[in-house]
């Protein structure tokens, strides 16, 4: 695997996981969004997600985080590109959400990263 394709996949990993936090926090609000209709409910919380900047912005970056991994994908290979990009994903959502306020990573979801880590640290040495 090139180191190439390794960066861009630890940019995808920041780019969806420094956005995954901020999309729940600029969606906060939604619950307040009623109507007894399925159908204009649903079309009133797209209203309200798509005329906040607070959910688009974020959601945006996180788009460009996709097509990056599109395209990267057809230089890396599928076996390590997704458990990379997965378990990067959730280590930086997790320290964007604490530099965000929200509640603290416990102790064992830390030792779950760190354990995803390793076993893609291991894959990718094998592939190399």
């Amino acid at each position: 695997m090139n180191p190439e394709g390794i960066l861009s996949l630890i940019c995808v990993a920041l780019l969806w996981g420094v956005t995954n936090p901020l999309m729940g926090k600029g969606s906060s609000g939604i619950q307040r969004v009623k109507h007894p209709n399925f159908l204009v409910q649903f079309v009133a919380e797209l209203k309200f997600l798509l005329l906040n900047w607070k959910f688009v912005l974020p959601f945006l970056v996180n788009q460009c985080g996709s097509i990056l991994f599109y395209f990267t994908l057809s230089s890396t290979e599928l076996s390590i590109a997704v458990p990379l990009t997965n378990g990067l994903t959730f280590l930086f959502t997790s320290v964007a959400g604490q530099c965000l306020g929200e509640h603290p990573t416990s102790a064992r979801a830390f030792v779950g990263m760190a354990c995803v880590l390793l076993g893609v640290v291991l894959c990718l040495t094998d592939k190399m």
